[in-house]
């Protein structure tokens, strides 16, 4: 994938094997701590006292999140929302050619901009778009297997 000109790869690299036992240890901790919907108060050493911090859930779900994928291995790229991407950046994080993606958005699935001549589309409605999507592909799936259940 072409990463945004604002985003930045986990170091440049894949997580090490130390990278990854340190995150699934890290999520562990934080995971046994969080408490529902309730913030999740963490207290780090500093000097010349702890420093108290509060994440949260959004946070602290977000934070659980990216150490779960650094734990797992794969690498990590974070894409400010607002980010405008370009057609091949949109393209990669659908998992869909370029030339799809642009008939996408001339059938209006998406909105888009030009900038000057080349079209831009934001994260989030890339994003938007995604979850849409993979909804209305759940639900189809549901029912072919409600329409097969009859044959099992």
């Amino acid at each position: 994938m072409t990463l945004p000109a604002h985003a930045e790869p986990f170091g440049g690299r894949m997580p090490s094997a130390d990278d990854r036992q340190m995150a699934n240890q890290l999520r562990r901790i934080l995971a046994a701590q969080k408490a529902g919907e309730a913030a999740l108060r963490l207290r780090a050493p500093g000097d010349p006292s702890p420093v108290d911090v509060t994440l949260t859930p959004a946070m602290s779900d977000l934070f659980l999140e990216l150490l779960r994928h650094v734990g797992s291995g794969h690498a990590v790229t974070l894409v400010p929302i607002q980010e405008l991407l370009t057609t091949q950046q949109a393209a990669d994080l659908l998992n869909v050619s370029r030339p799809h993606l642009i008939k996408l958005l001339e059938q209006g699935a998406m909105p888009y901009s030009l900038v000057g001549r080349h079209r831009r589309v934001r994260a989030q409605d890339v994003f938007d778009y995604k979850a849409k999507r993979d909804e209305e592909r759940t639900q189809a799936l549901d029912a072919l297997m409600a329409d097969d259940a009859h044959l099992i």
